[in-house]
């Protein structure tokens, strides 16, 4: 999967945004940046190309380029949106450029959670109305949300919510501490204990299997889902570097969006050439290159640990992951 970041652009200014810069605007890809970019991801075996942000609908362009990769060169598109600037003819543009999915954000199960963690009243309402929209030119919508303390005690209730909103899918978010989330982290992440819950709780929700539910930046959930025997949707946990590419509205080459390790630029260097030859990419395909707990861990080609906080808390993207329930702060085996 490629995420693009479209635009640093957005309308709203949520607290955990992984945005490194929210004023930098000026330096985008252009349109024709922006073609060769997907050219170049051709070459990689068809991904998917997610158009996201910032807010995607802010960048002026962003319906011929997406015309462009999906009528023109045939690649599959989604979106990653806020959804609050998605009305009616919106929808249908978004449907005739050829998105198969749109993803948006609900970070509580009501107005007044959502609102507090976006920053701006109404936003709860917009996203839903926006949703309704899409729905209404047939465009599958997947609900995302970002687990931290604000609203982990309302999963059963989101969970039921977004069923009864008919979403085809609800992926959670474990919260990376980079860009504005390095800001909320020391209140607002959730505990490695905590995080074990929540897994489990998803492990639940799965075996009854109402809807597609995810873990995103939660590797740890395909030790949890191998060891209560629940077959998982992929191979593998942290796919940064392996399966996922980043590339930011610069042209930064990144291993994921929460993971500001730098791989190149595609205004420099194709994408395809990037991946295929960037050090760093080959270091995260090698799991035996793990230290500390992630390296002598059993589950390490399951979960591999988040390769991304583990370069937030040390510098060291090889270093353990301090998240995980099966190593303590100070990096021993329980």
């Amino acid at each position: 999967m490629l995420f693009w970041e479209t635009t640093a652009r957005c309308n709203l200014a949520c607290s955990h945004c992984r945005r490194l810069d929210l004023e930098a605007t000026r330096d985008e890809l252009t349109t024709d940046e922006a073609k060769a970019l997907f050219r170049s991801a051709k070459n990689l075996g068809d991904p998917v190309v997610v158009f996201s942000g910032g807010e995607p609908l802010q960048r002026p362009d962003w319906e011929p380029l997406a015309h462009y990769a999906h009528h023109d060169l045939g690649l599959t598109i989604a979106m990653a949106t806020n959804g609050t600037l998605v009305d009616a003819q919106i929808a249908r543009k978004i449907a005739d450029a050829g998105f198969r999915r749109v993803s948006i954000s609900i970070d509580g199960a009501d107005a007044a959670t959502h609102d507090a963690f976006r920053n701006q009243v109404g936003a709860f309402d917009a996203a839903l109305a926006g949703a309704k929209h899409l729905q209404d030119v047939d465009i599958p919508v997947q609900f995302n949300a970002t687990v931290t303390t604000h609203n982990v005690d309302q999963l059963d209730s989101l969970y039921r919510f977004v069923i009864d909103k008919g979403a085809v899918a609800l992926h959670l978010f474990l919260l990376v501490p980079v860009g504005c989330g390095v800001e909320i982290a020391e209140t607002q992440q959730i505990s490695s204990e905590r995080y074990e819950q929540v897994l489990q709780w998803v492990c639940d929700r799965q075996l009854e299997n109402e809807i597609e539910l995810r873990v995103t930046c939660g590797p740890h959930y395909y030790r949890v889902a191998a060891q209560r025997g629940i077959p998982a949707q992929r191979g593998r946990g942290c796919l940064c570097g392996i399966s996922v590419v980043f590339v930011s509205h610069r042209g930064e080459v990144f291993p994921c969006g929460y993971f500001p390790l730098d791989c190149g630029n595609v205004r420099t260097t194709p994408l395809d050439e990037i991946w295929r030859t960037n050090e760093h990419f080959s270091s995260l395909r090698d799991y035996d290159l793990l230290e500390g707990q992630c390296g002598r861990c059993g589950w390490k080609k399951t979960c591999g640990g988040c390769r991304a906080r583990a370069y937030a808390a040390t510098g060291n993207y090889l270093s353990e992951e301090p998240f995980c329930v099966l190593t303590d702060n100070k990096g021993n085996a329980k």
